[in-house]
């Protein structure tokens, strides 16, 4: 029975699992990394780290290609785009200097996976105000084991993976009165993003109701509310657009007229409209309903219950489903997150008040103990069964019917042929790629995604990249069970006919499905032969 084991046994099962957990993740996320497939936004948060560190912070061509005046208005991407206009992300500048030590896409992986699990640990020290050590160590063991948590920990470098070390520190900071810290950390927590503040406004609401801090409590709302309302609609838009032209509209258009926002007008919107905030909040029901299953799945549905969870991670999770769009509803990117804080300091409120209610009896119970177990095992399974991000591609195939597996073997020995083509690409070069190979060309000033070749550079001068990498082998892999990837290899294919005919591009090199082309060179005869083979290959099985 777990609550008869001695202390120092539950810091031994803890370690355990955060090593565990440390060392599985950066594993698995370096492989994923390694063997091409970390995709766009491993490549954009790389080149605002190298920007950075330059002193061109927060700058990224990757970024401005999903700008409005990219993607609306038709114009070219730039190289001095300021991100900030997209996202508010000043707290990364907190890892800068060691970005700056170890200038490399791997260090944001490790950075990533190392504030996860970090985060985890606080989140016992968190537990221990409340709970004696054995609840404690199964509560944060079930943060390791939380599909909320491995599947945006196996992704992508993101911003958000601050946010649990952020807000379990600072409601540490509040249990034990350090206000100073506490008010540096929710400073820190808004820093993280623009939408952030929904995050901190559940703290604050938490303080409010429950009478703790109520003044206190005020305070964060207010500070919360005031600086997101300020930030998105006065600081951003000094930036750029995006916020009301594209990611306002893109997420909560359905609550505004015409084809603009703020966050005042979307507010507005959902205020005026209940029914349809109603609406939006309750479907898909089940896709809603599976989505609160597995995040209170690995704390053994505790959240369920407790009211403290339900307003603490209440706003985010209104933010999240009264929005649009799939992803929203996905329990293993980045989102997910931001509700996980919550629901976990409810649990711990949840067990506190129970043990305090029951005297001399196990809590839990060991009939309660191994539910819980076989919960965090079942999150556990679901987490590898869902392939989070592909992470588990070499394991799991990515579709069943038509059957499209990629074993490990295959994919490094594409890699093999590819990676002669990439080293071929100078450093201080533009280039534009696919998206699984941006990530490892990211540190550099001028990178784009291809199919656009084309950017303005610092003089403000329109010109086309230099080199052009495309992995066409990849793409015929899966086009066989997903349009996008088909739609993009029916895409590319013309264009690159296009440039070599043209003869402003040559075909410098051809291997097992990898094309490199250099702005005015001559074509490279062997490669030229393979790319025509290629092509009657493809075009046979179009037919």
């Amino acid at each position: 029975m777990l609550v008869s084991r001695p202390k120092n046994q539950f810091l031994k099962m803890l370690f355990v699992a955060a090593i565990a957990f440390f060392v599985v993740c950066l594993l698995f996320n370096l492989h994923r990394y390694y063997s091409f497939y970390a995709s766009y936004d491993q490549g954009i948060f790389n080149q605002v780290f190298w920007n950075s560190i330059h002193g061109r912070f927060f700058q990224s061509s990757l970024s401005s290609a999903l700008s409005t005046n990219v993607v609306h208005q038709g114009q070219v991407s730039e190289v001095y785009y300021h991100r900030l206009g997209q996202h508010f992300t000043p707290a990364l500048l907190l890892w800068l200097p060691i970005y700056a030590l170890f200038p490399s896409s791997i260090i944001l992986i490790i950075l990533q996976v190392t504030l996860v699990t970090v985060a985890g640990l606080v989140l016992y020290v968190l537990a221990r105000q409340y709970l004696e050590p054995s609840l404690s160590a199964m509560i944060s063991i079930s943060f390791y084991g939380a599909n909320a948590v491995i599947g945006p920990t196996l992704a992508n470098f993101h911003d958000i993976c601050q946010i649990p070390l952020f807000v379990f520190s600072l409601l540490l900071a509040m249990e034990k009165r350090w206000w100073p810290l506490f008010w540096i950390l929710a400073v820190l927590t808004l820093a993280v993003r623009e939408d952030a503040g929904v995050v901190l406004f559940g703290v604050g609401f938490y303080l409010i109701l429950s009478k703790r801090y109520p003044k206190i409590g005020l305070a964060i709302c207010t500070f919360s509310f005031i600086y997101m309302v300020a930030l998105t609609n006065l600081i951003m838009p000094v930036f750029s657009e995006d916020i009301s032209h594209r990611f306002m509209m893109e997420r909560f258009g359905q609550y505004a007229e015409g084809d603009e926002a703020s966050t005042l007008e979307i507010i507005w919107g959902m205020i005026s409209n209940p029914w349809r905030l109603i609406r939006e909040i309750f479907t898909p029901f089940f896709g809603t309903f599976k989505y609160l299953l597995g995040q209170w799945l690995p704390l053994a549905f505790v959240p369920a219950v407790s009211p403290a969870s339900w307003i603490v991670a209440g706003f985010p999770l209104l933010k999240l489903f009264s929005a649009q769009g799939l992803s929203v509803l996905s329990i293993t990117i980045r989102y997910a997150m931001t509700v996980v804080p919550g629901l976990f300091y409810g649990a711990i409120l949840w067990w506190a008040k129970r043990e305090s209610k029951i005297e001399n009896s196990p809590v839990p119970s060991v009939k309660f103990q191994r539910f819980w177990v076989v919960c965090i095992c079942l999150s556990l399974f679901f987490t590898f069964t869902s392939n989070p991000n592909r992470t588990f591609y070499f394991l799991v195939p990515d579709s069943i019917k038509p059957l499209v597996y990629v074993s490990a073997q295959q994919q490094w020995q594409h890699i093999s042929q590819m990676r002669p083509l990439l080293e071929k690409i100078p450093d201080a070069t533009s280039v534009a790629a696919t998206t699984y190979i941006i990530p490892h060309l990211s540190s550099r000033r001028a990178i784009l995604r291809f199919p656009r070749i084309q950017f303005r550079n610092d003089a403000r001068q329109v010109e086309k990249v230099q080199y052009i990498i495309v992995d066409l082998w990849r793409l015929n892999r899966y086009q066989v069970a997903f349009k996008s990837d088909r739609q993009r290899l029916g895409a590319i294919m013309p264009q690159i006919e296009e440039l070599y005919n043209s003869g402003e591009y040559g075909i410098t090199d051809f291997r097992d499905g990898v094309i490199l082309l250099k702005k005015g060179v001559t074509s490279n005869l062997d490669a030229i032969a393979a790319w025509q083979e290629f092509r009657q290959k493809i075009a046979q099985f179009s037919d």
